[in-house]
């Protein structure tokens, strides 16, 4: 389950992250993953916690089970999107937030992508410590703000480590996210500090 680790203790905020990754094959195989993903939705309706959700290269058969089991919970987040905007579509339709971080930018496919999720079911994210937005990737173009990193033996708090991707690097994606969808960074931080209260039900 995803819990928050906070000033007020471990606080248990929603069931995942579950799904499926037709990418990872070597860990679990397709057979295996349609197997264990569904009976995480009980789990969410038992709970009322919303879910916290992971498709890749799923062929349809994430959208297609979701859709199956969207009387069982409350809403979710799916994170880390790389899909179509047709898929995007049917996610959203289904009531359900989509996350972004390095890996949801890296071709032209997931920048159009991200000009489609609208402002009131965006987050944004790092997936620490995968999934940075490498020079390579189309988003990187948007990014501002470079940080020089350190090698493992000499960290320090004010640079992250080389080849890690790291929690302070959300700035890149929050100047990515705004410069792809043409809103400034305040309104982005705004909105998905907003979304991530209502989904994950924090208070102020």
């Amino acid at each position: 389950m995803q819990a928050i680790v906070g000033r007020f203790g471990t606080k248990l905020v929603a069931i995942g992250e579950c799904g499926l990754d037709y990418d990872r094959f070597n860990y679990s195989s397709k057979e295996q993953q349609l197997a264990a993903f569904p009976p995480h939705f009980a789990l969410a309706e038992a709970t009322g916690l919303p879910m916290y959700l992971h498709s890749r290269s799923s062929e349809g058969d994430f959208n297609r089970i979701i859709r199956t089991h969207r009387d069982q919970f409350s809403t979710g987040l799916v994170h880390s999107y790389t899909g179509t905007i047709e898929e995007l579509r049917e996610l959203l339709d289904m009531g359900l937030y989509i996350g972004v971080n390095g890996c949801s930018l890296k071709t032209i496919e997931n920048v159009e992508a991200v000009r489609h999720i609208p402002l009131d079911r965006l987050m944004i994210e790092t997936d620490c410590p995968y999934c940075e937005i490498r020079k390579s990737h189309a988003g990187f173009r948007y990014v501002k703000t470079q940080f020089a990193s350190c090698k493992k033996e000499k960290r320090n708090s004010l640079q992250p480590i080389r080849g890690r991707n790291e929690p302070l690097l959300i700035v890149q994606v929050l100047e990515a996210v705004a410069g792809i969808k043409e809103v400034s960074e305040e309104e982005i931080a705004a909105v998905t500090t907003e979304n991530a209260m209502k989904i994950f039900r924090f208070t102020g």
